[in-house]
């Protein structure tokens, strides 16, 4: 059963949150969780997820070797990372000093659990920042210790151009990410 005072907490970040569509995540993951701290993956239906599978992505994070490995992207990440991501490392997606605070943060998702929002600058594609919100929330194969996360990020940005034509596409550290220390979470 969950505690009282992180019920409270996760009905703040829900508020706080703007994008319509990331609340309608948040309502189904906490439908999903019922009276547990996460989700089992089990419970995220795809039909419940439907209206929001092209911003979604998921990651699965092994806690023994802690390898972080793509499970699902929607269209806008597979667009992003110009491919199908199912089953590559986190560490091939993205450049070192990225996937180190990337992997900080997922791992942090995971191991708290913590659910996390950000807004702001979220990634820069070529020379145009693009800003949004994101969230990150913990999912689990049991009830036990969450394993994964379920991410989505949402902006109103036509993306300029497909991604061979990029000269970069990195996830910004400054505002959106920030240092793992300081990233803003909720726990659940």
């Amino acid at each position: 059963m969950t505690d009282p005072q992180l019920e409270i907490s996760f009905a703040a970040l829900t508020a706080k949150t703007q994008s319509p569509l990331l609340r309608g995540i948040l309502g189904h993951w906490d439908s999903a969780r019922s009276q547990h701290r996460f989700p089992l993956w089990s419970h995220l239906t795809q039909d419940n997820l439907a209206p929001y599978a092209d911003k979604i992505w998921a990651f699965d994070v092994n806690r023994s070797s802690g390898e972080t490995t793509a499970r699902f992207g929607g269209k806008t990440a597979r667009f992003g990372f110009g491919q199908s991501f199912l089953g590559t490392p986190l560490r091939n997606l993205h450049a070192p000093h990225v996937f180190q605070v990337s992997q900080a943060i997922f791992t942090r998702v995971v191991s708290q659990p913590a659910c996390c929002r950000w807004s702001g600058k979220l990634f820069k594609a070529g020379d145009e920042i693009i800003e949004g919100e994101r969230i990150m929330l913990p999912v689990g194969s049991n009830q036990e210790h969450a394993d994964g996360l379920l991410g989505a990020s949402d902006f109103d940005c036509v993306l300029p151009a497909p991604p061979e034509t990029w000269k970069s596409f990195t996830i910004l550290r400054t505002g959106a990410v920030s240092e793992p220390a300081t990233a803003p979470a909720i726990l659940c």
